[in-house]
């Protein structure tokens, strides 16, 4: 529980005192995301004075969680387990893609950054890495830090062959990752909803450790792979949001960028897949899925009828064409993902108590 304290508080650290000297570093040099002109910002000409607000503020996201989680094992005098590193390992190369896509923003002044088939193959290759390195390191029970089965909270009797779970692997990584980058439209708003969720999975992984099982098969105790050691990683990532939304809050002084938002997913997909909780992901990154969703729905009927579903897509975009300010947008969809947190993690628990 230490170890969890001290990576939570090092990154929360980290974040807030590193984020502003990030900012003063890309405002010296002019470093700035290209802002393409939509009709939110035709209705909404505070939307111009978002313009030359520094981008690429995931690398001091990413840079937090990664020197708390390997400096509060320094401290502790804990080595790093294989599930910790490959979550750290799965965040690291989905922020590789995003910077790529940041660069051609900020560099290039191309707004749409790089193309959707070149991210989604830095996705791609970032996910089937990770899944095929999740299927290398069995301890000494033979259990993988992946297991082959689809899980809920538990791992069901749906058993995948390898190479159908590597597809599934990348369908989720892909999936939330994109989710998580859909949603950060507004100021703080992704940042705030994955803090949520890194919480709940910090939660959760503390109790799977408490109720762990290495040895057999006993009904009431969970098989998951280095429990505390994922709950250092997830409260790292809590404590690296935390620190970000204090500089990312309206009105923001630094975007995220694809650099973090990619990350953040890539983050919350690891927690799902190594906790054996990835169906119960739809909860936990509930207001993900239902942006996302907002997009596939709006591209789909369009496409089919030629008419749109909402004024426009991600779904956030449609409330402020209706007049929301956009703080009330960021807290009500705050709320929402509350909401999916606490339905997330009472069902998490239901399912030990049904037991």
């Amino acid at each position: 529980m230490k170890l969890v304290v001290l990576a939570g508080g090092l990154a929360t650290l980290f974040s807030l005192i590193g984020t502003p000297l990030l900012i003063n570093f890309l405002r010296r040099r002019g470093i700035a995301q290209a802002i393409r002109e939509s009709t939110i910002d035709i209705n909404y000409p505070e939307h111009g004075s978002k313009r030359g607000t520094p981008s690429m503020g995931g690398v001091a996201i990413v840079g937090s969680v990664v020197l708390a989680y390997f400096l509060a094992h320094l401290i502790m005098m804990r080595p790093p387990t294989v599930s910790g590193l490959l979550a750290i390992y799965l965040m690291f190369a989905l922020s590789l893609v995003g910077v790529a896509d940041d660069y051609l923003k900020i560099f290039k002044q191309r707004s749409t950054g790089i193309r959707a088939r070149t991210k989604l193959l830095g996705q791609a290759i970032a996910a089937l890495s990770f899944g095929y390195l999740a299927m290398q390191f069995p301890d000494e029970a033979n259990n993988m830090p992946i297991s082959n089965a689809i899980s809920w909270v538990r791992d069901t009797n749906w058993i995948l062959p390898s190479a159908v779970l590597i597809l599934w692997i990348w369908f989720l990584v892909t999936g939330i990752s994109n989710g998580v980058n859909l949603t950060d439209g507004l100021d703080g708003l992704a940042t705030g909803a994955a803090l949520v969720a890194f919480i709940a999975y910090t939660v959760m992984s503390i109790w799977q450790y408490g109720q762990s099982c290495f040895w057999g098969e006993i009904p009431r105790c969970y098989t998951v792979r280095d429990p505390l050691d994922l709950a250092v990683f997830a409260a790292a990532c809590a404590g690296a949001c935390f620190g970000f939304l204090w500089w990312n809050s309206s009105p923001a002084r630094i975007f995220m960028g694809d650099t973090g938002s990619l990350a953040l997913g890539g983050g919350l997909a690891a927690l799902g897949l190594m906790t054996r909780t990835e169906l119960l992901l739809v909860l936990i990154g509930g207001l993900f899925v239902l942006i996302t969703l907002s997009v596939i729905t709006q591209v789909g009927v369009f496409k089919a009828t030629g008419r749109r579903v909402f004024r426009m897509a991600p779904l956030h975009h449609h409330f402020e064409l209706k007049g929301w300010p956009e703080v009330q947008i960021v807290v009500r969809f705050w709320i929402i993902q509350g909401l999916c947190v606490g339905a997330g993690m009472a069902l998490f628990y239901a399912e030990w108590v049904r037991q």
